[in-house]
């Protein structure tokens, strides 16, 4: 294995940006999902009912996902450190807001709130990746930025299992202070080294209205059919609004000078497919998590902590392999890493329907986990170092939001359907359907990956072309050169 040194960057500014990114995205994604175990705590103490439940949960994904093009644009516009130092600073302020929460509705208008600073952090915190770093050290820091981000959505049930049993819900928004102060003082240095913006460009607010919209409109309506039906109109109007939003936002982007989501970006191979193979990948993911964690508790009879603890043998691999599967992508390129990682990703959750009843996680769950994350480990860095190597550095922040718009949309979808998967109520024959479902979704994934992705070929020179793209589909420049 490569010497774990090595994988480190080389420069005390690398080292810098490095830790930045990967504690600004960590909180925001970690704030995804941790709040998932704490729900029938909140619902204890502040009451609501399941309607309170739901929306401490999807305000802040719902506000993520539709606002994070838009950071993404911001970010290229304004510079990395100083849209980060925005972002870090009301994610701090609304997760005291969110700790200190009276009621029902105060908390979901905080995790609203909070879903608006979220979608700041991860697309300049991976473009500042991609701006300070190039060739094989960027492929490496890629993949220790994935490896801890990645770690956030799984390593989450045990942080909010834990403080459910030991402390209060409470200590899972007030957790978030603690780096966000300590990483302030790194992120206020960087702001002299960030790349230089052009202020002269102009912002594409209309476009950034429309993609609210767009994305808004839809995620809503798949959220709430589950608890009102297809045929309410508090589902089909969102839903309706946001299929004319889109279509408009499409329309508009192709028509403005300056759009916020340059189309042409899709023309680009690896960036379209990667973001197919994303769509299906983190779709399993959440699906997958979502099913394996409520059944080792509703089930399999495990408290939240003990349940948090089942699943980190995937984030261990991740967190441990990830830097060295993206050292070794960026050496051989990425295409077989995607189709590989996906592929044992799905073996990893068809194990999992040796599950019986009573549970023995040891010879029925645990197998399955570790080969999951494997499957993980291979494929978190490589996807992320093909989408994002293929667009020009200065647009790396919106390529950034579009792969992370894709990924929680994914899992909004996913979730938002769980119920017709599981069926009412849950039960070994719902954990199976989940699991079927989770290993075909990685399984396309995989397919999409072997048939879209092309390797960077080194030494090719860039020429023009009408995909705005040299002919190895898309490596970075040093890796080009």
């Amino acid at each position: 294995m490569t010497d774990a040194a090595a994988l480190l960057p080389s420069t005390p500014l690398q080292k810098r940006v490095l830790v930045v990114a990967i504690v600004a995205s960590f909180i925001a994604i970690l704030d995804g999902f941790v709040v998932n175990l704490a729900l029938p705590a909140i619902g204890r103490e502040l009451g609501g009912g399941l309607v309170i439940q739901q929306w401490v949960v999807d305000a802040y994904l719902l506000t993520l996902g539709a606002l994070i093009l838009v950071a993404g644009s911001l970010s290229d516009h304004f510079g990395r450190a100083r849209i980060l130092e925005w972002g870090l600073a009301g994610f701090t302020l609304t997760s005291v807001t969110c700790g200190l929460a009276w009621n029902g509705e105060v908390l979901v208008v905080s995790r609203a709130l909070q879903g608006i600073a979220g979608a700041l952090l991860v697309p300049s915190s991976l473009a500042m990746i991609v701006t300070f770093f190039s060739g094989p050290a960027q492929s490496k820091a890629i993949g220790q930025w994935s490896g801890w981000t990645s770690a956030a959505a799984i390593v989450a049930p045990l942080i909010g299992g834990a403080s459910v049993d030991l402390l209060s819900w409470r200590v899972i928004f007030f957790i978030n202070v603690i780096p966000a102060v300590a990483v302030w003082p790194i992120l206020a240095g960087l702001r002299k080294s960030d790349a230089a913006t052009d202020t002269s460009k102009k912002i594409d607010y209309l476009g950034a209205f429309l993609a609210m919209v767009g994305l808004g409109g839809p995620v809503y309506a798949f959220i709430e059919q589950g608890r009102m039906g297809w045929g309410n109109m508090v589902v089909w109007m969102p839903l309706a609004l946001g299929a004319v939003g889109l279509v408009l936002f499409l329309v508009h982007e192709a028509r403005t000078p300056e759009p916020m989501l340059p189309l042409r970006l899709f023309g680009i191979r690896n960036f379209g497919w990667g973001n197919i193979a994303t769509l299906a990948i983190y779709g399993a993911l959440s699906l997958g998590f979502f099913a394996v964690g409520i059944y080792l508790q509703q089930v399999g009879g495990m408290k939240a902590t003990t349940a948090g603890i089942a699943l980190l043998p995937a984030t261990v691999l991740l967190m441990l392999t990830a830097s060295f599967f993206g050292g070794l992508a960026g050496k051989y390129g990425p295409r077989w890493f995607m189709t590989a990682g996906p592929f044992i990703c799905g073996i990893g959750f068809l194990m999992t329907l040796a599950v019986q009843e009573p549970l023995n996680y040891w010879t029925q769950v645990l197998p399955g986990q570790i080969v999951f994350g494997i499957g993980l480990s291979t494929l978190v860095a490589p996807l992320t170092a093909a989408i994002l190597g293929a667009v020009p550095t200065e647009e790396a922040g919106i390529g950034s939001a579009v792969n992370n718009a894709v990924a929680r949309i994914a899992g909004l979808i996913c979730i938002a359907f769980a119920g017709l998967i599981i069926g009412p109520v849950f039960s070994r024959q719902g954990l199976m359907n989940a699991v079927v479902v989770t290993a075909v979704l990685f399984f396309l994934g995989a397919v999409a990956s072997a048939v879209g992705i092309r390797n960077p070929v080194l030494g090719a020179a860039v020429v023009d072309s009408p995909e705005g793209q040299a002919p190895d589909d898309g490596g970075t420049a040093a890796q080009r050169a």
